[in-house]
Parts: C-alpha cells; structure tokens; sequence
C-alpha cells in the first residue's frame, strides 16, 4: 500500500499543473456563463441568430477537414506500412514537418498560395477560371487539412503497422477478391485507429483559431474567431463561457464516443488505435 500510494505522489506535480492552467480557468468560466444561477447566457445560443450559424459552419468545416485528412493519411499510412525502413523514416519526417514549422510562417505561406495572382490563382486562370480561395471557407478548410493531417496519419500508421498481412494473403487464397479481401479483413482490423484519427482531427477542427483568423475572412469566422471577438471586443465574458462550455461539451462527448469504439488517446495527446470491438467478435 505504502509503494502504491509513492507512486500517486509522482503524478502528484502534473495533476497540480493540470488544476492550475485548465481546471481553474475552466471552473471560472463555467461560474461566469451562470451568473446569478441565470441560464440565459446559454439559451441565447440558441436564439441570437449568429451563434448557430457559425457552429454550424464550424461544424461543415471541421468535417470537410477530417474527411480530406482520412482521404489523404489512409493512403499514406497504407504506403508508410509498406516501404523500407529507411523511405519510412522519410515519409515520417514530411509527415511531422508541420510540427517544426512555425505557427504564423505557415499560415502567411498559405495566404501567399491562395490569395489573388498566387499559384493556385495562377493554376486555374490557365483553364479561363478565376478562381481565389484566400478569405473562403474552402480556403480555410484546405489550409486546416495540411495543419491536422498527422494527426490522422500517425494513429493511423500505429493500427496499420499492427495488422498480420497474412490474413488479406489467406483471404486472397480462398478466393476472395481483392477489394473484397480489403473490406472484409483489412479494413476492420484498421477502423479503430480509423476512428481514433478522425475524432482528433474533428474536435482540433472545431477550436481552430489562428489559421482562420488569417486565411478566412471575417464574414465567415468560426467558433474559436467568434469566442476571441465576444472576449477582446465585446467584453461578454459570460457569453462567451456559456460559448466555451458548449464546445467543450461536444468534444468531451466525441472523445467519449470515439474511446467507446475503440481509438484511445492518451494524456499527452498521441492516440493509440485499438482494435475496433466488431473486428473482436
């Protein structure tokens, strides 16, 4: 007992850490969006007219975001699984160059690319288009996509480097073709880390805030613009709680929702893909 209880005295510094940044600020919000036991503040939500569209376009941006990242890291995890070790620690450090690269540089680049004149500008002009994504949601989505997508590739690699290939070999030897081989037998065995993926791209989607503040445009702010304009401009702190606690409500059910299927992410903000209970039974 007295061995267990000096290992609790170990985590004891992180769990204070832990109170001080997130729990506290949290437990004032939370005090602030009830003020006087009141529940307007999150009915207005519900009724301003503003607050539901842009959850809603934060919602549609969010899932666009996480379907190009699955359509694109499923692919590249398949490929990381599949090539020698040396070309796999290549693929890997593209994968997390977004990681090493600054925040404000990055997104200036994407403004760069996507405003008018830039390349995709100039790419589609040759085809008599005139098309400019800088200041739009799909703008937006695409810049997000390239941000979130290690975070469907690496819980994606961890499940897909697990998986016996041998099973899609018996599968194939049986007869089975090869589409079919898939469906059946590979794709169950990855839809946990498949899960795990895009709940972590979605709900990091729905707090974005500095890549649409400056590839966006003001018209079409999302959740997080919208809690920085009530807390910096409009000074509505307690909307803005009753905001925050509503999102936070939302993602902690989609964490909920995606452990209960199988991906677990842990502490440190890694995910480690299970398998999916139907490729159990």
């Amino acid at each position: 007992m007295q061995a267990k209880a000096k290992q609790w005295l170990l985590v004891l510094p992180a769990l204070a850490l832990l109170a001080a940044v997130l729990l506290v600020p949290l437990g004032r919000s939370l005090k602030l969006s009830v003020a006087g036991g009141s529940l307007e503040h999150y009915k207005s939500l519900f009724t301003d007219g503003v607050t539901l569209t842009v959850l809603a376009r934060t919602a549609a941006t969010a899932a666009v975001v996480t379907l190009i990242a699955v359509l694109l890291g499923y692919p590249y995890a398949y490929l990381m699984t599949r090539v020698e070790p040396r070309l796999r620690g290549l693929l890997m450090v593209i994968v997390l160059v977004p990681f090493w690269t600054s925040v404000m540089a990055r997104n200036f680049a994407w403004v760069i690319i996507l405003q008018r004149g830039g390349p995709v500008n100039s790419f589609f002009r040759l085809f008599g288009w005139d098309l400019v994504l800088y200041q739009s949601v799909a703008g937006v989505a695409i810049a997000m996509s390239q941000v979130l997508l290690p975070f469907m590739v690496l819980p994606l690699f961890s499940a897909l480097s697990g998986i016996d290939r041998r099973l899609l070999l018996a599968a194939r030897g049986l007869g089975s073709h090869p589409v079919r081989a898939f469906w059946k037998v590979y794709w169950p065995l990855s839809r946990g880390g498949v899960v795990a993926g895009l709940i972590l791209v979605f709900t990091l989607s729905l707090g974005f805030y500095v890549t649409p503040a400056l590839v966006g445009a003001p018209q079409q702010s999302l959740v997080a613009q919208l809690l920085g304009q009530r807390t910096t401009q409009l000074l509505d702190f307690e909307g803005a709680g009753a905001l925050g606690m509503l999102v936070l409500v939302v993602t902690l059910a989609l964490v909920a929702w995606a452990n209960r299927l199988g991906g677990t992410i842990s502490a440190i903000g890694l995910v480690a893909a299970a398998p999916a209970k139907g490729a159990r039974s």
